[in-house]
């Protein structure tokens, strides 16, 4: 039994947790949720947990229904919210075949192998969130709009406001398990909050949203009000995305950066943003999910819609901050297309495999643009270069299910099934008769 078995085991005994939740996620990123007693915490981490995993969005096959889970001890964390005199604790699983191997529809085991091909290469991956949601009124008639619980904007102080309460709840629960915050505050649409986890590592950052989310949620239900990350909920307010940057590392030394050249980046850094540039629409039906997603991305108010990249450019896909004199480490670029409800195991798996296929391939990036994208004319990003994200799911998916790329990374188990749930979506959507239509169309045709 190694170090941190044993400390899992301590924990549980000497804080008198009576309950151990062991979390994983299915295909599409929905937490799934087990508890064992402490008695059977020992076997747990021998043999694991048996469980049907048939019945787990995209996990496996009918026919293959037996499925393990196996808790990671290293994610062993108290729950907060569940505390009093018969504490809660929680760990992330591994999914494994009866046989002890890892399956194939775990989106965990899939950044795991993508993590092991970066260190074969001597690259680690760290990313750092910035998680945007809202906060509604509670309500029962989801046909309705939501009602935001503010009316601020960005970067607004509101004495006094549930809002604020709500973010610094949220930011002592996760400091709590132990997940660091950098920054909090209000964002540009009213009742809309953002929350910036500090970099990690990326299997850690994907844990830490897969909490992230949890803690928002049982907090909101706390309250009375409704916290949501969907990505468009409101028609004329700004959508909530989950911009992420990314870094890469090569021992202690930041593989991005490099003094003196054009905004002090890397040829490696080069390569690595080419490579996801390159690789943007065929991700995109992973990154952006939902039908919902997709008005997000073209609602405006920065959402990028277009395939480029820019030094401070926040209409870019994939934007150079500025950099630091001094903060070698901090040399990062940003990726702004993802969605707060997108699964974070296989989206950042996706970008490090993109980016490091740039690198693999020695891809040129073409030159950065200076302009607001969504300001130009469609003749003047054609004469850029400058293609569109797809504007659709369906348009996604068409670009996804063709690309050898996606399928690789993912593996044809995960790649398939992906596509079949979300070409149900899409198909289930265009069915809809919508209350824009009703409005338009019933009254004069």
């Amino acid at each position: 039994m190694d170090r941190q078995q044993e400390f899992a085991l301590r924990t549980v005994e000497e804080r008198d947790v009576r309950f151990i939740r062991l979390w994983f996620t299915d295909v599409l990123g929905m937490l799934k949720s087990v508890a064992i007693a402490p008695a059977e915490l020992e076997a747990a981490f021998e043999e694991g947990l048996g469980f049907d995993g048939s019945s787990i969005e995209g996990l496996t096959r009918v026919s293959e229904d037996d499925m393990i889970v196996k808790p990671d001890p290293s994610t062993f964390q108290m729950l907060p919210w569940r505390g009093g005199p018969q504490g809660t604790a929680r760990m992330f699983c591994d999914v494994l075949t009866p046989d002890g191997q890892p399956s194939l529809g775990d989106p965990r085991y899939i950044m795991k192998r993508t993590l092991a091909k970066a260190k074969e290469k001597g690259f680690t991956f760290y990313v750092h969130p910035e998680i945007e949601f809202y906060l509604f009124e509670q309500q029962s008639d989801y046909s309705q709009p939501p009602v935001p619980i503010d009316h601020g904007g960005y970067f607004d102080h509101v004495p006094r406001s549930s809002g604020m309460d709500f973010r610094r709840a949220s930011v002592n629960m996760l400091e709590q398990m132990g997940i660091s915050v950098e920054y909090s505050h209000h964002e540009a649409g009213p009742g809309q909050n953002e929350i910036d986890l500090r970099y990690a590592d990326a299997l850690t950052t994907a844990d830490n949203i897969m909490t992230f989310r949890t803690v928002v949620k049982e907090i909101s239900l706390e309250r009375g009000i409704q916290a949501s990350f969907m990505p468009k909920p409101l028609s004329n307010e700004p959508g909530s995305g989950m911009h992420t940057h990314l870094s890469l590392f090569e021992g202690d030394a930041n593989a991005f950066y490099e003094a003196g050249e054009e905004f002090n980046m890397s040829q490696t850094a080069r390569q690595f943003a080419a490579g996801i540039l390159d690789h943007a629409a065929e991700i995109t039906a992973v990154t952006n999910q939902y039908v919902n997603s997709y008005k997000r991305l073209w609602g405006g108010a920065e959402a990028p819609s277009y395939v480029c990249w820019g030094h401070n450019n926040r209409s870019a896909l994939l934007r150079i901050p500025q950099y630091k004199p001094g903060k070698d480490n901090s040399a990062r670029m940003e990726f702004r297309a993802l969605d707060p409800v997108v699964n974070p195991y296989l989206a950042y798996s996706l970008l490090l495999a993109a980016g490091l296929d740039g690198v693999e391939r020695q891809l040129e990036l073409e030159e950065p643009t200076s302009d607001d994208v969504w300001e130009l004319t469609d003749a003047e990003r054609q004469a850029m270069g400058i293609k569109p994200l797809p504007d659709s799911l369906d348009s996604a998916l068409q670009i996804m299910e063709k690309s050898d790329f996606v399928a690789d990374v993912l593996g044809e188990h995960v790649f398939s099934y992906f596509l079949r749930n979300k070409r149900q979506e899409w198909d289930d959507y265009r069915l809809q008769v919508t209350p824009y239509e009703l409005l338009h169309y019933l009254p004069r045709l």
